[in-house]
């Protein structure tokens, strides 16, 4: 599918339409990977494999496409330092930062539900 170039302001939106740049923003931004990197990074500025040692079972693979697609986004910034290794870092935008709040607001829900999730799902596997 393609995305629709949006021309409109954030307010007129359809956010339910299949072609809405939002849907695809919320898709992409959305995964378990995506997730856990604007978590790890938090306030810090960390090297990728520094990144990677944060996020238990994160590949080479899904770590870099995930960074990119954050970095496309305007989420994240790649800082790469003219040094021989080259060392490049990651940190949050100001719009990272942002989702960072909201990302913290579902792992407190996350952490105050748990048992609730639990035992719901045992009773539904029953």
């Amino acid at each position: 599918m393609v995305t629709k170039q949006f021309t409109g302001s954030p307010d007129e939106a359809d956010l339910r339409r299949a072609d809405s740049l939002a849907r695809e923003i919320f898709s992409d931004v959305a995964n378990k990977w995506a997730l856990l990197i604007i978590e790890a990074l938090g306030d810090r500025t960390l090297r990728f494999g520094e990144v990677r040692s944060e996020i238990e079972g994160i590949s080479h693979k899904m770590l870099t496409q995930n960074l990119r697609m954050l970095e496309r986004y305007g989420l994240v910034e790649r800082m790469v330092h003219p040094v021989v290794p080259p060392r490049v870092e990651y940190t949050l935008t100001e719009p990272g930062q942002a989702l960072r709040v909201t990302i913290d607001g579902l792992c407190d829900w996350t952490h105050r539900y748990l048992g609730h999730i639990e035992a719901s799902r045992h009773r539904f596997d029953a």
